[in-house]
């Protein structure tokens, strides 16, 4: 993809025209009030346009709205079969016999495989712990597990095939929860489990258990003059990404495959997929299709695995794309948790300890809930001074569906506990909610749970008083005056259930802290190949990196820390695939920090040989090189070599003439470490980011309807690279956290394991009629260990968004609610 020109090589993108107006955004450029930490610097416009700081208009942004992007479900070959799965239609059950034989007799059918046709003895995959069959074998250990593969020439054939596999089930107990999961008779999940936390957990239905403690809490707590305690459950919440999951497998003349998928790391993807098919990696060819979506939910495999077996055995590429009902069952999903917390506080406002308990539902296999458990313990307490904590977060396996990474990763369950937290103590103590939250606010050194000191500016404080300050929307925005009552602006809307009657509006405040980049001790880098070459008469950049462009805008931003770097305004983005080192995943708010910085260094590396090149063709004939042979204050800018001085020494055409001068490199940022396995305590994140939000709501206290009003955010994200793409990152994190708080769940039934919505009909998203006004104000104070002094931005405002909203609709109600999402019965029923 070319970032430089639209794919259909009509409108030009080059950057080069005024930046995006962005309504509703301020952009504060350095410290107003008492802040740590240095302002970025923030230049707009430079001598190369298009660059770093500038709201760059993304090359595939035209045609995603218009519907022309190519999706990987649109993929297509002149001889593909279609692939289907067929699932489990039971939760725990012992699987007595599979009969596939009638499935195999159906004309069109080329192929029907189970766990016995599998290739290899590896019949297992995971992110970390390898528990998760290919195939169920012997066992079915959660709703819609795969059981079997059918490749067709239809799409309509291989389901049809695939219904009539006879399987023979005999049901066995079921684990919903800890009570279930941890009973000295309960049925073991995974039995035998070799893994590395299995010798450290407290039962082997728990997958993973990290405690944090730091200081006296018993001492803290007798000095406490207030004390809240509560208990706090969350809901199951899907990624509810648009693009199912898809991808098609072609089988290659040298016996391996080549795989075109949609998917979030393709070569976490790569380490999985080659044991099972029993093929070296260089021959399981990897490329990024086109992505609708992704949010944590393609970070494990999903049809990959099962594509290429069926494309191998058939000898012809295959097709698979899940259908709604499908996909609910093909990848992981949000860990629902149950949170007890206790806080602790002076009668001056200050904290005085925090203990909690945060129970996470893993469901049937591990993905990524040893980590998720790890950002839920160290940032289970907030971004607040505490100097008492005793944090024990653990993830549990039981029969309800996996989970795994989503956006926020364990803070988004934790910061709606705490969050509610800080108002009850608040109230308790009869202290304004915001005024509290400053006056125990972290700044940049304070010490975090595990030990480690914040070194990077923390506006927690600030990032409050701008939510707090900015203008409260209308009251009573129905009201027309002479005209009839504007329903549109009422709890219920068009369905017109109120003219204003029983309405009430609440306002609501939250703040919350984020890991930014992989953790504890995790060898977290990208690798970037950049070229640069005459073509034209000009200089054109390459970049070529395997980050998974899943709707971050990660294309863009290559592109501009390109032009920025190299001073050229033509760069090609290189599709995505495994021919080139490994970006690492498109998740933890990383891409731009740890892929952008290994394009940056890529770029610096080829800076200093085009500068190399020059010296050595123009040092001795053109005036302005330096006789000692020193490259110092050189620069590039607008497609020329310039001085200090600003004086043009050669454009990199001249320079570069027939010569391709390209670098591959890999960047890693600083280390981080594991934490104590007993204290939790430990240097275990990179970089942590933070967000505010002030929620407004009406609420028709009589019908329990809810209608949030405006959904105002400040973040600090350190360097906006784009500030366009920032708020829309800002804002679409929002609108996540809404559809948690008020809509989105997936309900299990508790009696059969069986997901009971597992569709856009009864798993509800926000749509454009329940997103509000969202005023953004993002700040910018640069971190000085990342590249620009960015802040991962993506994640953070998932976090503050729903505790904001439920604080807000408590304040309308008088109700304590203690449940995400809020259901219109919880608002209505006693």
């Amino acid at each position: 993809m070319s970032d430089s020109t639209d794919p259909r090589g009509t409108t030009g993108l080059t950057g080069r025209g005024p930046a995006p107006v962005i309504p509703g955004v301020r952009s504060e450029l350095g410290p107003r009030g008492p802040l740590a930490g240095l302002p970025t610097r923030f230049a707009r416009r430079s001598g190369n346009a298009g660059g770093v700081g500038e709201s760059v208009l993304r090359p595939d942004g035209i045609l995603k709205v218009t519907g022309e992007f190519a999706f990987s479900s649109d993929l297509w070959h002149e001889h593909m079969l279609w692939g289907h799965l067929l699932r489990s239609t039971v939760a725990h059950a012992e699987i007595l016999s599979v009969d596939v034989s009638e499935a195999l007799a159906t004309p069109g059918v080329h192929a029907v495989l189970t766990y016995d046709d599998l290739p290899t003895e590896v019949r297992h995959y995971g992110l970390e712990i390898q528990d998760t069959p290919v195939l169920a074998h012997r066992r079915i250990r959660h709703h819609g597990e795969p059981v079997a593969a059918v490749a067709a020439d239809h799409p309509e054939i291989a389901r049809r095939a695939a219904a009539k596999i006879k399987v023979e089930y005999r049901e066995l107990p079921l684990i919903t929860d800890e009570e279930s999961a941890t009973a000295p008779d309960a049925v073991l999940i995974h039995e035998d489990r070799t893994d590395h936390h299995a010798p450290h957990v407290p039962h082997p239905n728990v997958v993973h258990r990290q405690p944090i403690v730091r200081g006296d809490v018993e001492q803290a707590a007798a000095r406490a003059d207030f004390t809240v305690r509560g208990e706090y459950e969350f809901g199951m919440q899907d990624q509810a990404f648009l693009g199912p999951e898809s991808g098609m497998a072609v089988p290659a003349e040298d016996g391996g495959v080549d795989l075109y998928v949609a998917t979030q790391w393709l070569h976490a993807d790569l380490r999985q997929i080659a044991p099972v098919l029993g093929l070296p990696e260089d021959k399981v060819r990897m490329t990024l299709a086109g992505v609708g979506g992704a949010f944590g939910g393609r970070e494990d495999l999903s049809m990959q695995i099962h594509a290429c077996l069926l494309a191998l055995r058939t000898g012809l590429p295959v097709k698979m794309v899940f259908n709604r009902y499908e996909s609910f069952f093909g990848h992981v999903h949000r860990h629902p948790a149950r949170l007890v917390y206790e806080h602790g506080a002076t009668k001056d406002g200050r904290l005085t300890h925090v203990r909690a308990r945060i129970v996470l539902d893993g469901g049937a296999y591990a993905s990524s809930s040893p980590a998720v458990v790890g950002n839920a313990a160290s940032l289970g307490v907030g971004p607040y001074e505490v100097d008492a904590v005793e944090v024990e977060a653990l993830a549990l396996y039981t029969n309800n569906p996996p989970c795994g990474a989503m956006r926020g990763f364990g803070a988004v369950q934790a910061c709606f506990a705490y969050e509610a937290q800080m108002d009850r103590l608040a109230d308790a103590i009869g202290m304004d909610r915001v005024e509290f939250r400053q006056r125990n606010a972290m700044t940049q050194g304070s010490v975090m749970p595990t030990g480690q000191v914040v070194d990077s500016p923390a506006p927690v404080a600030e990032l409050l008083r701008r939510v707090k300050e900015l203008p409260l929307p209308e009251e009573r925005p129905w009201e027309t005056g002479a005209g009839p009552v504007d329903v549109r602006a009422l709890p219920g809307g068009l369905s017109n259930t109120s003219h204003g009657e029983g309405v009430v509006r609440g306002v609501g405040y939250a703040v919350g802290i984020k890991n930014v980049g992989f953790s504890e001790g995790f060898d977290d880098y990208s690798t970037a190949r950049v070229r640069l070459e005459a073509a034209g008469g000009e200089a054109v950049a390459s970049v070529h990196t395997a980050m998974a462009e899943v709707g971050q805008g990660g294309v863009t931003v290559h592109a501009q820390i390109a032009r920025t770097e190299l001073g050229v305004s033509q760069v090609t983005i290189h599709p995505a695939d495994t021919r080139v080192g490994s970006a690492g995943s498109t998740s933890a708010s990383r891409q731009t920090y740890v892929t952008g910085g290994a394009v940056k260094r890529a770029c610096e590396l080829v800076r200093e040989k085009v500068f190399e090149l020059g010296l050595a063709r123009f040092g001795t004939t053109r005036p302005g090189w330096a006789s000692d042979g020193s490259t110092d204050g050189l620069r590039l800018e607008g497609g020329e070599v310039v001085a200090a001085d600003g004086t043009a020494l050669a454009t990199l055409a001249e320079i570069l003439g027939d010569e391709v001068v390209e670098v591959e490199t890999e960047w890693r940022h600083r280390p981080t470490e594991p934490f104590h396995r007993h204290t939790g305590q430990g240097d275990g994140h990179v970089q942590y980011s933070f967000a505010a939000h002030r929620a407004v709501v009406d609420v028709d206290v009589e019908l329990g309807l809810v209608k949030v009003v405006e959904l105002a955010c400040a973040q600090d994200v350190g360097k906006a690279v784009n500030p366009l793409a920032v708020v829309g990152q800002i804002q679409g994190g929002s609108t996540q956290g809404l559809g948690v708080a008020l809509m989105e769940e997936i309900v299990v039934d508790r009696a059969t394991g069986l997901v009971r919505n597992p569709s856009f009909t009864d798993y509800l998203i926000p749509t454009i009629l329940d997103t509000p006004p969202m005023p953004v104000e993002v700040l910018e104070l640069a971190d000085a260990n990342a590249p620009y002094g960015l802040r991962g931005a993506g994640e953070a405002p998932t976090l503050s968004s729903t505790p904001a909203i439920l604080a807000a609709v408590r304040a309308a109600t008088g109700l304590d609610l203690r449940r995400a999402p809020v259901r219109p019965e919880h608002l209505t029923d006693g």
